[in-house]
């Protein structure tokens, strides 16, 4: 059980009004940190864990108003504009808070299970008379597990349908204490083979299927999901070994197939990273189309998108 003292979590975004990530609208929470690095990942910005500021120069006008507020005297005007001490930047946020022309930008932040909340509460009238709740997303929501356990809780309280989006790559122990709680899994099938897996995630995919499993020997509410990524995991053999391990988990009888896109590409420019699925093509409606019928053959319904 939880500790009496109420954790805080690291978050990098709240996204309201949300329509693909569990039934009916969602606010979706998006949690900081990913145990694993998937080279088609669409956001980079939930896989590490760490809190992060991003310095956008041609925005600055230089008016000094972040110098001034910066608690640690992390920034000073240099030649070629605002400059930040990395030794002693504590990514605090003060300067993405003061600055008035969007300078600085955080990437994350600390935040209560009562803050949180406040802003799921805004929502609640536009839930009434559906099934729509909140989605714990990432990043990877498995990885502050107390957080979000506390969410789920607190979720619970006010009726809330509650959906954990996850990879799977958690302890049994920590998929146990989460699954009392939860109403719905969203869980990413990415590759049946161990070492593929590890070379286009870089972990092993063992204890993601043993997790899967247990949870639907469990009777947990299970929404499958394959992300089809053009030469990695979407020739006949990885889908025919995807379709009939989903096919023989109890309870699970449809998955969802998530055509690979490069819409993310601007976010790695943004935060300075190389974008790693530079190699790999948009997914053609051939594939796509052929991933759905080997999968419906082996008794799976099946959805294009989520």
């Amino acid at each position: 059980m939880p500790n009496t003292a109420s954790p805080s979590g690291t978050l990098f975004a709240i996204k309201r009004y949300a329509l693909h990530d569990g039934p009916d609208l969602r606010v979706t929470i998006f949690f900081k940190g990913c145990p694993l690095s998937c080279h088609w990942c669409h956001n980079p910005e939930g896989i590490d864990g760490g809190l992060r500021i991003l310095s956008l120069p041609a925005k600055c006008v230089g008016c000094g108003e972040c110098a001034l507020a910066c608690p640690q005297n992390a920034l000073s005007q240099g030649s070629g504009g605002m400059q930040r001490n990395p030794a002693l930047c504590t990514a605090c946020g003060t300067c993405a808070e003061i600055c008035p022309a969007l300078a600085h930008e955080a990437v994350g932040r600390q935040w209560s299970v009562s803050e949180v909340m406040s802003e799921i509460e805004k929502e609640l009238p536009f839930f009434a008379g559906t099934r729509g709740g909140v989605t714990f997303s990432g990043g990877e929501p498995l990885a502050q597990p107390e957080f979000l356990e506390r969410m789920l809780i607190a979720c619970g309280h006010l009726g809330l349908h509650r959906a954990v989006d996850t990879c799977g790559f958690a302890s049994a122990e920590t998929v146990r204490r989460i699954a009392r709680h939860a109403d719905l899994f969203l869980f990413d099938l990415k590759h049946m083979d161990p070492v593929s897996h590890r070379l286009v995630t870089g972990v092993d995919n063992a204890l993601i299927l043993s997790n899967l499993t247990l949870l639907a020997q469990s009777g947990a509410q299970i929404q499958l999901r394959l992300p089809l990524i053009p030469g990695i995991n979407d020739n006949a053999d990885n889908i025919g070994r995807t379709g009939r391990f989903a096919a023989s988990l109890p309870g699970v009888r449809d998955i969802d197939v998530l055509p690979y896109h490069s819409a993310a590409r601007s976010k790695y420019a943004k935060l300075g990273l190389p974008y790693p699925g530079d190699h790999i093509p948009p997914s053609d409606p051939q594939s796509v189309n052929r991933a759905v019928s080997l999968l419906q053959n082996c008794g799976l319904s099946v959805r294009i998108g989520g």
